[in-house]
């Protein structure tokens, strides 16, 4: 497995899933700015697709703030994102691992370092939660 993308598995359904994780996300201060359904997204753009797949866009603005002040180019990269999907019987929750997007946008600006570590544990935390863990 990939050590820049953080998993999680669940062995509710991918509904279940996708109904628990706004409100989980949101008691940990992430908003989700938006919901992508690949799936729907891709078919209606005449491309076959048909496998279920929610990207949900997440944000902490305290720590978007921290990071943007210090590197505003790492807008690029944000927000953080929640991939959804069921595999086999069960779901899975994926995310790339906040130091390895830091990384991509050169020398980290002073403090990044510990924000990263924090947005990590948090959206460790919130995937950690939508399972039932």
């Amino acid at each position: 497995m990939n050590s820049s993308i953080i998993t999680r598995t669940a062995a509710a359904p991918f509904e279940t899933v996708v109904a628990r994780l706004p409100d989980i996300a949101k008691a940990h201060k992430f908003g989700v700015l938006g919901v992508h359904d690949l799936k729907e997204k891709m078919n209606s753009k005449g491309v076959p697709f048909d496998r279920e797949c929610r990207v949900f866009e997440v944000c902490n603005p305290q720590q978007a703030q921290l990071i943007l002040s210090g590197n505003i180019t790492v807008s690029a990269a944000l927000p953080c994102r929640i991939s959804v999907y069921p595999d086999g019987n069960r779901t899975v929750l994926a995310t790339i691992e906040p130091a390895a997007l830091m990384g991509l946008f050169g020398p980290a600006p002073a403090g990044a370092e510990v924000v990263a570590a924090q947005v990590r544990q948090e959206l460790i935390q919130i995937m950690d939660e939508v399972c039932g863990a």
